[in-house]
């Protein structure tokens, strides 16, 4: 069972010995991190911490990081956002990914009816900032009906500019996001969700360059699960992916699997992207966290078969992943280094939220959300606000 706030180990001041702790920039060899009610107070060499701080010492080996943030989590513990959009059942989910890593997650709702979207962003409301709940990802439901992936195609809807009118209490949940195709949307929709704070992204789309590029100029800043659910790059149409790869004003986010994205197109976009400016997703389902190998999404049966979600069709619906997992996966078929592949799961969604003085980071004042890896990159425990499961 999840731990409960009951459940967590609270201490109002700290300090952990690791052989390397990762600060979202640089490394720290035979250092302690120091925290203070939550809150990382600095990063001191071993030996020179004092009596203030009582030191919990970790095994040989272990590194410190900034816990992980998944900017794309659909479901947990055999839950799907889709079928239970409470407080509870948001909890629920964001405490199921914690073991593998993520302290700060955006909850993703698919394309569905407005009257589910909008009590999704009700309960979003509430539990904000809370449990690691950044707040709520929108994916649809005004994306392109070409492109639907899993979505169902009678719940992909087309967007008016009256549509921002009920939008705008997403500005109220969090950081919360909403993918979007810049094509099948009116003039100045892009400008009237980034203007509220809301941060967008394309995806399930068949934008051309200029579609894109218009968008980019209204705020668009994202890029959902880059190569999936768009049409590839060809010679004369560089299309969402040449632009992803090209202009430094978007966040592409990956899904790191090895099964959504061939490791060779892994390592071509991290060869040609800055990579400050990818950030790893987890589109996990409800089945990361159980032993369960289906479930039901929308009507359709899903089946996990050999570590592939899919629906009787073939589709791919999300991902059995966690973040630990692609954070693992980064280095391994990605052949990144693990600073660039800690900092896709932690700093660069950070930036793209615009929360990077908070989370992301060890760095002085930075909340204290931390995840302890093993040297084979296991993940051992995490902190969040430096509180931790006993």
């Amino acid at each position: 069972m999840a731990p409960g706030p009951a459940e967590y180990v609270r201490r109002p001041q700290f300090a952990i010995a690791a052989d390397r702790i990762f600060d979202g920039y640089r490394w720290h060899d035979n250092a302690a991190l120091l925290v203070h009610r939550g809150v990382v107070r600095g990063i001191a060499p071993h030996g020179l911490t004092t009596a203030d701080w009582p030191i919990e010492v970790l095994s040989p080996g272990t590194m410190l990081a900034p816990g992980f943030i998944d900017l794309q989590v659909n479901g947990g513990a055999g839950i799907l956002l889709n079928d239970d959009p409470t407080p509870a059942a948001m909890r629920a989910i964001a405490r199921a990914h914690r073991r593998y890593g993520t302290t700060s997650c955006s909850l993703t709702l698919i394309s569905d009816r407005p009257a589910k979207v909008i009590a999704a962003i009700a309960a979003a409301k509430s539990v904000a900032g809370t449990d690691g709940i950044l707040g709520i990802h929108l994916e649809g439901p005004f994306i392109n009906p070409s492109r639907p992936g899993i979505h169902r195609s009678d719940r992909i809807l087309t967007a008016s500019l009256h549509d921002l009118d009920w939008l705008g209490e997403l500005s109220a949940v969090g950081s919360s996001m909403m993918t979007i195709a810049p094509e099948c949307v009116p003039t100045g929709f892009v400008e009237g969700l980034a203007g509220s704070g809301i941060r967008v992204s394309v995806g399930h789309s068949e934008a051309k360059a200029d579609d894109l590029i218009r968008a980019i100029h209204e705020g668009l800043s994202g890029v959902t699960h880059l190569f999936n659910a768009m049409p590839p790059m060809s010679a004369r149409e560089p299309g969402i992916v040449g632009l992803a790869l090209t202009d430094e004003r978007l966040t592409a986010g990956m899904i790191l699997d090895g099964i959504h994205v061939d490791p060779v197109v892994v390592r071509a976009a991290f060869s040609a992207k800055n990579r400050s400016n990818i950030a790893l997703v987890s589109d996990a389902m409800p089945t990361v966290g159980t032993e369960q190998n289906q479930f039901e999404l929308m009507g359709r049966q899903i089946h996990l078969r050999e570590g592939r979600l899919v629906s009787e069709n073939g589709t791919l619906a999300g991902a059995h992943l966690d973040m630990g997992s692609a954070v693992k996966n980064a280095v391994a078929f990605g052949r990144i280094s693990l600073d660039d592949a800690l900092r896709a799961a932690t700093l660069v969604p950070a930036r793209f939220l615009g929360i990077e003085h908070q989370r992301g980071t060890l760095n002085v004042g930075a909340r204290a959300d931390i995840v302890a890896l093993s040297p084979k990159l296991d993940v051992l425990t995490t902190w969040i606000a430096g509180n931790r499961p006993e």
